[in-house]
């Protein structure tokens, strides 16, 4: 009997020591990747706030979907309903650094609509951010600090991602700086609501407000993720999380810091899912595809002549599961490449060769001849420009000004312009053309600001801007 229990005690701290064994121990890969880990907060003109209590509400008073939420931050409720407008911080998310001398990734959703963006590095300086550019579509934002030799996380491949592995993520949830959760991939590919260009990863590691725009890495220390939103209907965590893949995030960010607009590929057609049904009305095996619907006029897809009825199989080498497959494979493809399609067409498969068009985007510049550009280097501000189009003019109902499609490092990063912005006075002239632009900014001061009037997306407002002492 003495044996027995020997033998099974023996048994059981061996089982024990096995399950331990398995289990990770993320106490390196923290020490590895916290430093690189940034809180990122911002200063915004805000009205007074509603004192009705939780009301799901954003700041400016949108009513916040129920099922798929941003993260968000709530305005004070103690605010007198009588307070005049003010501006206040707001802690609002997390990012992380990608290079050394300062560019960082967060969510669009996290810098929307601010006046200033403050970030917080691991050794507790707190630095301003310039916004590079920000990409409303894929939910990425890409700033700048004034800082050298910074650590640096690492960046994996999202497309090796695998569901049951697992995954970490470090950020700011509540204010709380590098709070460290753990759990799995729950899926990859994921297409949420109204999320048309990003194949989510699903996970099930506790994610909350502040937690937006932080970091999801891999057991090698590798940033796979950036923590976006959660499917909640209290809001807080409800055991599903998901990130925007960092191969996605990554293209994204290498076109802001270029161009200061993120280009996507366009096909032209509207598709639906292929359910049990539709699949045996058009002979196939089983559900699967993109179902297309309509095929827009003066589209890439009219001119490669796809049909509506057409059923798409495969885009570009890659299968086509779901219909919402189709449309993030074909916005990550670039303008005028060709294409093959493979498409059923009354119950026979063909291949469809199609060159991808440019999407548009209302709140990206119309891409011009770069030859017709003045190149940065050339103007003092080192901001790339051109006249406005007909169509900028009304869309915005301006009448003058130039509109702004690069802004290199330089003075005009340094006041704060981004990529979209149309100026329309500067050092109270009006400004009418690009040639006359350039003279006024060649006759500025050097060391003394200077107003300028900007539109961005729709809205005035005046910054100062300083050229430094030649």
């Amino acid at each position: 009997m003495k044996r027995f229990v020997i033998a099974s005690v023996f048994l059981l701290a061996t089982a024990v020591s096995s399950v331990k064994a398995e289990l990770p121990n993320f106490k390196d890969l923290i020490k590895q990747a916290a430093p690189a880990v940034v809180n990122i907060s911002t200063i915004q003109k805000i009205s007074h706030p509603s004192i009705s209590g939780f009301d799901f509400k954003g700041p400016n008073g949108e009513e916040i979907p129920e099922i798929f939420r941003h993260f968000f931050r709530f305005p004070d409720q103690n605010q007198a309903p009588d307070a005049p407008p003010h501006k206040a911080p707001q802690s609002l998310g997390s990012g992380f650094i990608i290079s050394t001398d300062g560019y960082i990734l967060t969510n669009h959703h996290v810098v929307k609509g601010a006046d200033q963006v403050l970030v917080r590095l691991n050794d507790r300086r707190e630095l301003e951010a310039v916004v590079v550019g920000s990409d409303e579509r894929s939910d990425i934002a890409l700033l700048k600090i004034d800082a050298q030799d910074l650590p640096v996380a690492k960046t994996g491949d999202s497309s090796k991602l695998e569901a049951g592995e697992w995954v970490l993520a470090i950020g700011s949830p509540f204010g709380f700086d590098h709070t460290v959760t753990a759990g799995i991939v729950s899926a990859t590919g994921r297409a949420l609501e109204n999320e048309t260009y990003v194949p989510f990863i699903q996970t099930d590691v506790a994610i909350n407000p502040g937690n937006s725009g932080g970091p999801l890495f891999n057991l090698n220390g590798e940033v796979v993720g950036i923590n976006s939103q959660i499917y909640t209907r209290s809001g807080g965590f409800m055991g599903l999380s998901f990130a925007i893949p960092i191969d996605v995030a990554m293209n994204v960010s290498k076109q802001l810091r270029s161009d200061g607009f993120v280009t996507r590929g366009w096909l032209g057609v509207v598709i639906q899912e292929v359910n049990k049904d539709l699949a045996e009305s058009f002979g196939l095996d089983k559900p699967a595809g993109a179902l297309v619907a309509k095929v827009l006029a003066e589209s890439p897809a009219e001119e490669a002549g796809l049909h509506e009825g057409d059923i798409i199989i495969k885009f570009d080498g890659q299968p086509i599961i779901l219909s919402s497959d189709l449309p993030h494979q074909v916005g990550r493809v670039l303008p005028g490449s060709n294409v093959k399609l493979d498409v059923i067409r009354n119950g026979t498969e063909k291949k469809v060769w199609v060159n991808i068009g440019t999407l548009s985007d209302g709140d990206q510049p119309v891409k011009t001849s770069k030859r017709a550009l003045p190149e940065p280097e050339n103007n003092r501000l080192n901001i790339m420009i051109s006249e406005l189009t007909s169509q900028q003019r009304d869309k915005w109902n301006l009448h003058n000004g130039v509109v702004i499609h690069k802004v290199s490092p330089g003075a005009g990063a340094n006041a704060g312009l981004v990529s979209g912005d149309v100026i329309t006075m500067l050092n109270g002239k009006r400004i009418e053309t690009v040639k006359q632009f350039a003279e006024i900014v060649d006759n500025l001061p050097p060391g003394r600001a200077v107003p300028m009037r900007i539109v961005r997306r729709g809205s005035p407002l005046f910054i100062p801007l300083k050229l430094s002492k030649e």
